[in-house]
């Protein structure tokens, strides 16, 4: 099954939380709260959107940084993906 985002939103897939200690072991984010980094799989098409054309500025693969509370929360075989509005991205990660 493929999600294919509508209009100007994002599908984005959330980035594991690890934190690495100085004596390098790895913990796990399990106890802390989800971070707000993602990688995006799939993009919507753009186009007119509430009166209003919309460029879209994301790509797949890119590494984002979304706000907070944005979004729907979406499982499909297994896998937990966010669907956010374009606007909801407030960067790029490069």
């Amino acid at each position: 099954m493929k999600l294919v985002p509508l209009g100007d939103r994002v599908v984005l897939k959330q980035l594991v939380a690890e934190e690495t200690t100085k004596s390098g072991i790895v913990l796990p984010g399990q106890n802390k709260e989800k971070p707000q980094q993602a990688e995006v799989v799939a993009v919507g098409p753009g186009g007119m959107v509430d009166g209003k054309e919309i460029k879209m500025e994301v790509k797949v693969g890119d590494q984002v940084i979304y706000s907070k509370y944005a979004g729907t929360d979406v499982k499909i075989e297994d896998e937990e993906y966010i669907i956010v509005k374009q606007n909801d991205i407030l960067a790029i990660i490069e």
